[in-house]
């Protein structure tokens, strides 16, 4: 009987050791994912919070502050909420692009006198500081 070629034997040996490793890898990556992140929308007092990474929006009056409330509240790209007359400040679901969702909110509150972004990551390396503030953490506030 005639032996099978090498190129037989190890080409599936290797493919199966290949699918093998991508399976761990997408396991142990699921396993050090980090946790998701609480969402309460319903709006807080600012006080007390350094926010890092979110957006501003800016009204004319506290009323038109609070008519906007359920609309973001309902917003799935909202992950908190804090109020500080007359304005909100939203923290993101990590992943959201900062300054489109500023653009998408700009749209939506067509009265707002501004939409902001503040991202200290950003401005950081903007400036190129020598000594930057530390790294903004996922839940966008030191």
């Amino acid at each position: 009987m005639a032996e099978k070629p090498l190129a037989r034997v190890l080409v599936p040996v290797i493919t199966l050791a290949l699918a093998a490793g991508v399976g761990l890898a997408f396991f142990i990556a699921a396993l050090v994912r980090p946790p998701e992140l609480p969402v309460d929308t319903n709006p807080a007092p600012l006080a007390g919070h350094t926010l890092c990474a979110a957006v501003v929006v800016v009204f004319p009056s506290d009323a038109e502050m609070r008519a906007a409330v359920p609309s973001v509240r309902d917003d799935p790209k909202a992950r908190r909420v804090f109020v500080d007359p007359p304005s909100l400040s939203l923290l993101a679901v990590p992943g959201t692009d900062l300054e489109a969702w500023a653009q998408e909110l700009h749209a939506r509150f067509r009265t707002a006198e501004r939409v902001t972004v503040i991202d200290a990551d950003a401005t950081a390396a903007q400036l190129k500081l020598t000594a930057p503030p530390p790294k903004c953490p996922r839940e966008g506030e030191y």
